[in-house]
């Protein structure tokens, strides 16, 4: 990639979409945010009239250089990208970027490779959270717990900016879910992030119970009228990110954590661990997206 010249990072969501253009010294010239992710471009091959379109909105040149992260690698994007193993370095990632085979594109558009993580007979994978992984590797921090909550929250095990482990709760989806559709449903129009509420759940997941049993509670409490219907969305919303620490807190312990999230979502985190005894140190998910991008002008 040429180090004399501007390059954009695009975090191609399945909803959603962010670009960047980013300088080498990892400044961010400008944004733009769009719902323009996966499945609203409407099929493969629609996937480069959309980059120029975005491209377009941004009033860049077609030929500056684009890197892409997230689900435009995955088998429902514009092209699928294989998988690299855990064991690669984080920082060996501009070295294994997919160029893009659409004709139009060729020479000017890469797609970054996720992760697979296997223990066993058991895998699990990430899309797009590597990238921001690269960036806080970049940014120093190198070993210990980061955590990038979201749709799919990943905890992450680093040593020496290689991943050792990482493992993924559907805790975003599920609060959707069970906001959209179900018993709890009508239940849900509260405030998600109301202190009472959220630490209810909280307290509940440290118990260690049956989700589906404290989720139903969460119901029965409502409508024995033993709890507020206005605090359900935050105890619900306590429990399901409290489940992920009741499952991750003891091997963090010690060492703390680090949260990559929008202000909003890290500071819930934040609060649960410190509820489970963690000290959590909060990244802006966009100063470390620019700084990892910038790696990738680099390389």
């Amino acid at each position: 990639m040429p180090v004399n010249k501007n390059i954009v990072g695009i975090d191609w969501g399945t909803s959603n979409r962010r670009a960047y253009l980013i300088d080498q010294s990892g400044a961010c010239l400008a944004e733009h945010e769009d719902g323009q992710g996966m499945l609203a471009v409407g099929g493969r091959d629609q996937f480069g009239a959309s980059l120029a379109g975005l491209l377009d909105a941004m009033q860049l040149p077609a030929d500056v250089p684009v890197i892409m992260s997230g689900m435009v690698g995955s088998v429902s994007g514009w092209q699928e990208v294989d998988y690299l193993d855990a064991s690669v370095p984080l920082t060996q990632l501009p070295q294994h970027l997919a160029a893009v085979t659409d004709p139009a594109w060729a020479g000017r558009a890469t797609i970054v490779p996720g992760y697979v993580y296997r223990n066993g007979a058991s895998s699990d994978v990430m899309r797009g959270e590597e990238t921001q992984l690269l960036g806080a590797v970049a940014q120093g921090h190198r070993d210990g717990w980061l955590v990038l909550p979201g749709t799919h929250s990943k905890w992450v095990l680093l040593r020496d900016g290689v991943i050792q482990s990482f493992a993924t709760y559907m805790t975003g989806e599920l609060f959707s879910m069970l906001s959209k559709g179900g018993t709890l449903s009508s239940m849900m129009g509260g405030d998600s992030a109301d202190s009472d509420g959220f630490a209810t759940g909280l307290n509940q997941a440290a118990r260690n119970e049956p989700l589906s049993n404290s989720l139903f509670r969460v119901r029965a409490g409502v409508v024995s009228r033993a709890a507020p219907a206005q605090q359900a969305a935050a105890t619900v919303s306590g429990l399901l990110i409290g489940a992920e620490f009741a499952a991750a807190a003891r091997a963090a312990e010690g060492q703390g954590i680090a949260v990559i999230g929008s202000p909003a979502l890290a500071a819930r985190y934040a609060l649960a661990a410190q509820h489970f005894g963690l000290n959590c140190t909060v990244l802006d998910p966009h100063a470390v997206y620019c700084t990892a991008i910038s790696q990738f002008l680099k390389a």
